[in-house]
């Protein structure tokens, strides 16, 4: 008979027996597990500078002529490997399937050296200077893909330099960075960033990991370690777990002033909103957005919500204006089964709507 709780005595005993079954084959499948990458496409370097390459991913097939490089801009905050992280969860792979010429800036890891790099260095010198390459090496216009942060970046950057850009997509990109669901903007709104960064140098990145980590702190440090109980017998999913865990942790320190400059111009000011922004001695004016623009946002992210990322359409320039809503988290929209069918061929559709 089963008790008020839903189980009687003998089914948890049974569920007790079946967890310590998965605790002694975990220990032996374990040792088998190799250490795992991520990374899935093979890629050539094509243009450096400095620490910050830019890398072109090799398809099993040719790209589609005539259309244009597409370029990916990501976070400075993580790895821009999410969006090619193993062989069955790929944007870049589904993206290369598809015809397209798909292109990654890799901001590598920055140290003390690059203490004084500033957001003018990132979009004017970095984003600049990869856009100038593929458009010498394609002789066309190009494509920017920007997530994340990456994303503000793009949308700054098609603002101050639309002349060489065909399309602009973004994907989780923040426009409004006082939403009064974003609990990482309420805390950034309390830093004494100068402070931080004249005590620190360079953001360190176990401090901003650890940030992240609190916005959920029962669900990112407790839950899905407790869920990891349930796999420990399979070693692909373990894998898969593993290689997430690396890419999480894998993050690098982030560049003392652009950090500052972000914070005080998105956050604290929320200059895209009052126009506020500007790069270098350049005004950020997003009516100067001219271009295509797809908007992706997911329905279910707690760093960039849904209202963030939907400012954005009253305040570019463009007649074509186009949102889609994925249902899903931040990570979720590169990694999940959903996304893999969803996601690149909306994208491609999209592009192929729009003739470069």
């Amino acid at each position: 008979m089963k008790g008020p709780l839903g189980f009687n005595a003998d089914d948890l005993m049974q569920e007790t027996l079946a967890m310590q079954r998965k605790l002694m084959e975990g220990l032996n499948l374990l040792p088998q597990v190799d250490d795992v990458e991520y990374g899935a496409t093979a890629r050539e370097e094509v243009w450096r500078d400095g620490k910050v390459v830019l890398y072109r991913f090799v398809g099993a097939q040719a790209p589609r002529a005539g259309q244009p490089p597409l370029l990916i801009v990501y976070a400075l905050v993580n790895r821009p490997y999410m969006v090619d992280l193993q062989q069955d969860r790929s944007l870049v792979q589904k993206l290369l399937a598809l015809g397209r010429d798909v292109y990654v800036l890799d901001w590598g890891y920055p140290d003390r050296s690059e203490r004084y790099l500033t957001l003018e260095d990132y979009l004017l010198r970095y984003i600049d200077g990869a856009v100038d390459a593929l458009r010498q090496r394609s002789g066309s216009a190009v494509d920017l893909l920007g997530i994340c942060q990456g994303g503000v970046f793009a949308l700054c950057y098609a603002a101050l330099r639309r002349a060489k850009l065909a399309r602009l997509i973004t994907m989780v990109t923040p426009v409004d960075f006082q939403t009064r669901d974003n609990m990482l903007s309420h805390w950034a709104q309390q830093v004494d960033v100068d402070l931080l960064v004249d005590t620190l140098g360079n953001i360190p990145a176990d401090l901003m990991n650890a940030s992240y980590l609190m916005l959920k702190p029962f669900r990112l440090n407790v839950q899905k370690y407790v869920g990891l109980l349930d796999i420990l017998d399979d070693k692909a999913a373990l894998e898969d777990f593993l290689r997430m865990e690396k890419w999480i942790f894998d993050s690098p320190d982030l560049a003392g002033e652009a950090f500052r400059d972000f914070i005080k111009q998105f956050y604290q000011g929320n200059g895209l909103m009052h126009g506020t922004v500007r790069i270098g001695e350049e005004a950020v004016d997003l009516s100067q957005v001219t271009l295509p623009v797809l908007n992706i946002y997911a329905e279910q992210d707690h760093l960039v919500p849904p209202d963030a990322s939907r400012a954005m359409r009253d305040r570019l320039g463009t007649a074509d204006y186009t949102e889609s809503s994925f249902r899903g988290g931040h990570i979720g929209i590169y990694v999940s089964g959903r996304a893999q069918r969803e996601v690149p061929a909306t994208i491609d559709g999209w592009l192929n709507a729009r003739p470069a």
